[in-house]
Order: C-alpha cells, then structure tokens, then sequence
C-alpha cells in the first residue's frame, strides 16, 4: 500500500503538482441487528481506493480512484492537477500549508479480541439473548439489540517525505426498548441512544457493556415512561448524565471550534460560528470548573489515531481552560490565519478514500473536577436530572440550542423522586456553559463515541469522540420536547 501511495505521489509531482499527498484506504465494517429476537440484519462491507490531493500555484485539486493500478494512478494524479490548475485561475486567496515535520511511522489500536475474528454465532447469540430480555418485560413492544464493528487501515505519502501506516479498530453495542400504549410512544436505551457505545478498543469491550444484565432495568423505564407525566416546564436547576453532556459538549463547544467553520468554509452547509479568531484567550466561553480539550491521543476514544490525514501528529489541545476560550482545532492551510509560526492541531480527518479530508473533532472532552454523580444530586436541593439523548437542534452560529432526553427525574432534598417523560432543555451556548457549577470527576468520566458527525459537500461521515463526566447547570428553561 505504501508503494502505490508512493507513486501516486511521484506521478502528481512529475506533472506539476507544487505539493501532493496520497492515502490508500482500506475500510471494512460489519453491523448486526436483532429485533424482537429475530435477526434483522447482517451487514458486511469492504471499501477500497486511493484519494490524491495537490497543491498548484495555490489550490486545491483532487482526485480519487477505485483501481490502483500503475496506469490509473498515474491517470488519476493528473486529474487531480489539472483540477487544481483549473482552480488556480479563480480569484481566490492562495493555500499556505503550516510547516509539519515529515514522518516515517506506523500506528495502530490497542485492542485485547479482534471483533472481525470472533465467531458470528456468539455475537448473534449475545444479541438474542439481550433482546429476550429486554422483550420479557411486560409492555415492551420492540426489543432491539445492536453491534457494530469498524477496522480502517490507510497508507500516507506526501511529497515532502512522509510515509505512514495506521490501524484504527472501533467496536460497539447497545440495546433500546421501545413501549407504545394509547398513542404514547417511549424510547429506552443502553449504555447510549444512536446504537449505544462506540469506543476505540475491540471486542472486550462488548463484553464490558452488561448488554444483558441491564436490559429488564431498560425495559421497564421505556414502560413506566408511558404513563409518567410529562416534564414541566420552568426554570430550574439542572443535572445532566455523562451520556448526555456528550451531546451538550459536541454541538455547543466542538462545531463553533473548527476553525474551518469560523473561517466560513462550511457557511454553505454547515454554517459558521459565533467564536472569532480574535476570541482566544478573550472569550468568556463557560465557568471557572469548564476545561474542555481536543486530544486525538485518548485512549478508547473514537477521535484517536497516531496522525492525521495530513500526516500531523495526534495532539492534545487546550480549548476551553478554567472558562476562557484558547484554541481551534485547525488543519496545515487554515492555522497560518492564526498567525505566521502557528501549527495545524491535527484535526484532518476524511471519510473514506474518496473524499478530500476536513476538520473535524477528534476527542472533545470536558475535563473531569470531582464528585459523583450520585454526590451532585445529592448536593441539589430542587431541580431535573435528565439522562440519555433523543434528539437535537440548534442554530448555524451555534448559539441557541434546544436537546431533548429520553428520561427525567425531580430531584428533591439531594433525591431522585418522580419520574417524567419528554423532557427538553434550551439555553444559550456561553450561558450555558457559565452556569455550570459542578462537574464529575475522575470516577465519573466517561469517553464515550459519537459515530454519525456529518459534515461537508457532500456529506462526509466522522466517528468522534467525546470524554465526558456529569455536570450540573443552573437557571435553566426545562419543559416537554
């Protein structure tokens, strides 16, 4: 693989490319889900090819091919030339790459159990018997079961030397319970929403989830939520779970920070955001316990890799430090507009083969203080506990949000008492933040995964990750989604 990257390097450089690079990837996927202890789906895929990138006189060209063969790279190497060429006589500002040192290197995840190599039988049969659990709760209506499994191998060659070989294998699972009575319809699921808990790791991990052992606990929640009242609506103090200040974390701190974004590279799609260049170490982003990091060399997380695909190191990044806004994540061509000696963090990442790479989050974590979660509901007098993610709005600047949840308690006297169903929170980004006044510690993080990121013209699909522990806000507008 890294001899075709190689070539493919060379043929760019031999008709006119300024800069080029290559990467070879090799994707290969497997998903399976039961459904009322039937197998609804098996789902195998293997994805191959070879995407070329060029720099001449100061744009962008690509290319990419499904056949790597000697003729066809070369073929597609000049397309990716002539691309760029025919871009350069826009009036555009011209690329300046941030200088990286070159690597010779291999990478991969740490993993204990290959999932690719595990029998099919035992994992059909983990998903069966997860399933007749959740349907043996009276009142489940659809008990699904879910794994899904990803191995990426890329080869990297760039024109100024690097030469680079990664791994990355990511693995998860979950179960979700679905109740329906008089029209009501009620949603529960475990560890996560979206198909459950993604990590960096291998098939130890499934084993780690307790799919089985928690299910009659979610099948019985998806049906005591038919008829729990509705969350009210009101401002008041509120505690989120580790599975839900993902959300929280990902939409609110990890989008406004691409520096692509704020540079107004996605304003067409994506939109932009309210954070400036002019902001780092200004911005008032959150309270004085909100540190949040980028850091690529999490380990489980599914943000963790050895380089980019620009051959940048992985990285940790202060973003957010005791509430003060300090870093984007930015790529080699976006960091100069930070200044002359600045460095791409290292966030380039493209989904599959075929796509030119983008920013994109690698871990986005809230830093862990102290305390449970059981010790911050415990040190609330009044408020909403909420748990689980269900859905998600918010505007093209990032500013204004609405989430809501699958499930919610009142806390009362440092106590979970009445449960509700439907329940939602707005606020504003930075007021939000700011009104955090307990965050979990060391025992409560979790680095959980976040497998469908969307992003890009077209759609690109990341896999990211976000560390996160539970935190408690006040003064915020709760009511029914």
């Amino acid at each position: 693989m890294l001899e075709i990257v190689r070539q493919a390097v060379e043929a760019a450089q031999t008709v006119g490319a300024a800069y080029s690079d290559a990467r070879f990837v090799a994707e290969e996927s497997e998903s399976l889900t039961v459904k009322n202890q039937e197998m609804e789906g098996i789902d195998r895929s293997l994805s191959q090819g070879v995407g070329i990138r060029v720099l001449v006189d100061g744009s962008w060209g690509f290319a990419a091919t499904a056949r790597p063969d000697g003729p066809e790279i070369e073929r597609t190497a000049a397309l990716a030339v002539a691309i760029a060429r025919a871009a350069s006589r826009l009036p555009a500002e011209r690329v300046r790459l941030a200088e990286v040192e070159p690597v010779r290197a291999s990478w991969g995840t740490d993993i204990t159990q290959d999932p690719f190599a595990v029998p099919l039988d035992e994992k059909v049969g983990l998903l069966m018997e997860a399933s007749a659990r959740l349907q043996g709760v009276k009142g489940v209506s659809f008990a699904e079961a879910t794994l899904d499994f990803y191995r990426r191998r890329t080869s990297f060659a760039s024109s100024e030397g690097s030469a680079i070989e990664q791994t990355v294998v990511n693995s998860g699972g979950g179960i979700e319970a679905t109740a329906i009575a008089d029209g009501e319809v009620q949603r529960r699921s475990f560890p996560n929403s979206f198909r459950g808990h993604l990590k960096a790791a291998g098939y130890d991990h499934i084993r780690s989830l307790g799919l089985i052992e928690e299910a009659e606990r979610i099948g019985g929640e998806a049906v005591a939520l038919l008829t729990a009242p509705a969350c009210p609506s009101e401002v008041t103090t509120l505690v989120l779970d580790s599975n839900q200040v993902v959300l929280q974390v990902h939409e609110s701190v990890g989008h406004p920070v691409e520096l692509d974004r704020v540079l107004g590279m996605e304003e067409a799609f994506a939109g932009t955001s309210f954070v400036r260049p002019e902001d780092r170490g200004r911005l008032r982003y959150g309270s004085d316990l909100v540190t949040i990091t980028a850091d690529a060399t999490l380990q489980g997380g599914l943000g963790t890799f050895g380089f980019d695909d620009e051959g940048v190191p992985a990285q940790r990044t202060v973003v957010v430090e005791d509430g003060i806004f300090q870093n984007f994540i930015s790529s080699r061509e976006t960091a100069p507009v930070l200044g002359r000696d600045a460095r791409s963090s290292g966030a380039m990442r493209a989904d599959g083969w075929q796509n030119l790479p983008l920013i994109r989050m690698t871990n986005i974590s809230l830093e862990p203080r102290e305390g449970t979660l059981a010790e911050i509901i415990g040190d609330t007098a009044d408020g909403i506990y909420m748990d689980t993610n269900q859905s998600w709005s918010i505007d093209d600047k990032r500013v204004n949000f609405q989430f809501g949840c699958e499930i919610a308690w009142r806390i009362k006297d440092g106590r979970l008492t009445e449960m509700y169903r439907n329940p939602n929170y707005t606020g504003i980004t930075t007021e939000f933040w700011g009104s955090c006044d307990a965050v979990g510690g060391p025992d409560a993080w979790t680095v959980w995964g976040t497998p469908n990121c969307g992003k890009g013209q077209p759609m690109q699909v990341a896999r990211v990750g976000h560390g996160t522990p539970p935190a408690r806000f006040r003064y915020v507008r709760v009511g029914v989604r």
